[in-house]
């Protein structure tokens, strides 16, 4: 035996070094998709006047996110109303 047990260590060493820059090479080389830039179509769309305002231009996804948060305010704020006038006018037993 050596002293320290460092080459028992060693060959593992080199496998570890060895999987690292075969790792590092294969995540560098991958080829990457090109997207296409949709930028410009989206500025005309959201820039044409219409008269459609502006957090209503995505579409339909855009409509039913903002009555869904419509629908959720009123029904929030009611529900507070009602927990003020229960809490204002307590039951008497």
């Amino acid at each position: 035996m050596c002293s320290g047990g460092t080459t028992l260590y060693l060959p593992l060493l080199y496998k570890v070094q060895a999987f690292q820059h075969v790792s590092r090479r294969t995540v560098a080389s991958t080829a990457r998709r090109q997207l296409d830039n949709k930028v410009p179509q989206n500025q005309k769309k959201f820039q044409e006047d219409n008269g459609v305002p502006v957090h209503l231009k995505g579409g339909t996804a855009d409509a039913l996110l903002y009555r869904t948060t419509m629908v959720l305010t009123v029904m929030g704020a009611g529900y507070v109303v009602y927990e003020l006038v229960k809490a204002a006018f307590p039951k008497k037993n």
